[in-house]
């Protein structure tokens, strides 16, 4: 009995199989309804430390910050200071390291009901948190919520959903996801040059400079991501934030890539300019922006039906603007498996996290 190799289609259900379904909540051990975690400030708790071989195959949570409608309450951005940690197999360095909001599909530390296939954001207000991403293990996946907030604790409702195998496959990846960021990008000043000029015209012809969505080395495949902007331009002018390509360059080929794109919604399977929510099963936008693409986007793309492999090494990049010139405030989560060790990663400080204008 190992993983196998059915999928999780309708018409994989009916196949019997063998594995041994598991679950670690926040239940309330005692028998009475108070059914969460209460993380104070500045501490790390383990939600499950489970022995392998084995696969987690689906996350739910919802978080509270008890003190949050009350005129002195702090810690607001809790979405950003609270942080998911998964390892896998004792290694060294952990595989996810991602704030918990941006983790489940949206940055700013914002909520909003949606629907992809591997993550979702459900009533009320999207505060109901999952994931479908299978994460198989060989040994042990130890996961973990570490708490940056300042002063306030929060109330955390869990299950952890897995199942147990008799023996791991040699075939399978270890599920990894990273968060990074640049405020601002480093777009350079508009200057004499007209807003035509400075929004659509101009020439990369090498992708230096590129926003960096994931860097990894080993051999595996990247299966999406969220992008998250804020529109730090303030004009009345045409302030599109998009027209820029996505490059995906694999094992270390030189420019152009394998993968070269036509623009920032195009990669986002969406098209001229957007400014309406939209949610499908691998692609969407979750937040459009205001009038003239202000203040925050936030906009996915998951790799299920088409994931792009590389055996050494994969750099997923896409430009701020067209040729890079806008200076935006950008920050995304990568999701892709691969063999390990991987390329250890670590993740801003809080203060480096925080929804632009920082508090």
């Amino acid at each position: 009995m190992s993983y196998g190799n059915h999928g999780s289609s309708l018409r994989d259900l009916p196949r019997l199989r063998a594995s041994r379904r598991k679950r670690v909540s926040s239940y309330d051990r005692t028998g009475g309804n108070e059914d969460r975690l209460t993380v104070a400030a500045g501490t790390t708790v383990t939600l499950a430390d489970i022995e392998g071989p084995g696969s987690i195959n689906h996350i739910w949570c919802t978080v509270a910050l008890p003190l949050k409608d009350v005129p002195d309450a702090v810690d607001v951005d809790y979405l950003r200071r609270l942080v998911l940690k998964i390892t896998w197999d004792d290694q060294e360095h952990p595989s996810v390291l991602v704030p918990l909001g941006d983790f489940f599909g949206m940055g700013h530390a914002k909520t909003a009901n949606f629907v992809s296939a591997p993550l979702q954001m459900s009533p009320q207000d999207g505060k109901g948190f999952n994931s479908w991403f299978h994460m198989p293990f060989a040994s042990r996946a130890k996961v973990e919520l570490i708490s940056e907030l300042s002063a306030e604790p929060v109330f955390f409702y869990y299950y952890v959903d897995y199942e147990l195998f008799d023996s791991a496959a040699e075939d399978l990846g270890y599920f990894h996801a990273q968060w990074r960021r640049e405020r601002p990008t480093d777009g350079i000043p508009q200057g004499t040059q007209s807003n035509r000029e400075y929004q659509v015209e101009g020439i990369n012809d090498t992708g230096d400079g590129n926003y960096v969505i994931l860097d990894a080395e080993g051999r595996g495949h990247y299966v999406g991501c969220v992008l998250n902007i804020r529109n730090l331009r303030e004009t009345s002018d045409w302030n599109w934030y998009g027209e820029g390509d996505d490059m995906i360059f694999i094992d270390g080929e030189p420019f152009p890539p394998s993968l070269h794109g036509t623009g920032t919604e195009d990669y986002f399977n969406t098209a001229w300019c957007p400014t309406q929510t939209y949610h499908a099963p691998y692609h969407g936008i979750t937040l459009p922006g205001g009038d003239n693409w202000s203040g925050e986007i936030s906009l996915y793309r998951f790799h299920v039906e088409d994931p792009i492999t590389f055996t050494e090494s994969i750099r997923v990049t896409i430009e701020h603007g067209h040729a890079n010139k806008r200076s935006d405030d950008f920050s995304s989560v990568a999701y892709w498996y691969q063999t390990l060790p991987h390329k250890p990663f670590g993740l801003a400080p809080v203060a480096e996290r925080l929804p632009f204008p920082a508090a």
